[in-house]
């Protein structure tokens, strides 16, 4: 495996080369499902560091285009099973494009370590602070969905002790930290909801559900990693297909 030289003189960051060079390989030379070479030998063939190699495979896996699988590697993900992105707004403007008025109760603020998904997900260290914020997001006073957020600990000093309430996080974020989200990948699966969530969300268990995961972007990477879980008869997906 031979890669393409790297031009420090551009300007461009390593890491983003090598994105670059590596959705070039994912687009013409390796196939859906194959298990792409280690991180590694990635590092040997592209003459860069680990967290240079991590950058890049990091981004490709919130893109969709890979897909990391424990013990096991990383693998070429069939992107037709992803979903396509939709505008990057808060909850509350979402809900207000419904004509719908976004509310939240605030179920749990509090600073955990990170653990391994997250890590990957906010290109962070596993075990380094994350502020988890946990709510309850309604659309006239009834219940939607559960989200939790997680945010870096050290690029949002003093969120946890912040009154949240039911403002929009991204509103909250923009007014004291300056951080403007520019970039979301967002992956849907189906599944049925239990125990608490399952009483918090007013469903029987067992109802079914979307469960979300998503990454969002601003302009120096990512921020934000939430899991959702959305009452299946009150939330859904709109995608609109066009030909190129």
């Amino acid at each position: 495996m031979t890669a393409r030289p790297l031009d420090v003189s551009t300007g461009v960051p390593l890491h983003k080369q090598v994105e670059d060079d590596l959705r070039r390989r994912i687009a013409t030379e390796w196939r859906p499902g194959e298990r792409i070479p280690a991180e590694e030998q990635l590092c040997a063939v592209y003459g860069v560091s680990r967290i240079t190699m991590r950058q890049a495979l990091g981004r490709l896996v919130q893109s969709g285009l890979l897909v990391r699988e424990r013990g096991r590697g990383t693998f070429v993900r069939d992107t037709a099973l992803t979903a396509g992105a939709r505008h990057v707004t808060s909850f509350t403007t979402e809900l207000a494009q419904l004509g719908l008025v976004a509310g939240a109760k605030v179920l749990d603020v509090a600073t955990i370590p990170a653990d391994e998904p997250t890590a990957l997900a906010l290109d962070i260290d596993e075990g380094d602070p994350v502020v988890r914020v946990h709510r309850l997001r309604t659309g006239d006073g009834r219940p939607i969905g559960i989200q939790t957020s997680y945010l870096p600990a050290r690029r949002f000093p003093g969120l946890e002790r912040l009154e949240i309430g039911d403002r929009s996080l991204y509103g909250l974020l923009r007014a004291e930290y300056g951080v403007t989200p520019t970039e979301a990948v967002e992956t849907f699966t189906v599944g049925t909801i239990k125990g608490r969530d399952a009483a918090l969300l007013e469903v029987t268990p067992r109802a079914c559900g979307f469960f979300v995961e998503r990454v969002t972007y601003y302009q120096h990477g990512p921020f934000e990693r939430v899991i959702s879980v959305m009452r299946g008869d009150r939330y859904r997906i709109r995608l609109v297909l066009r030909n190129p």
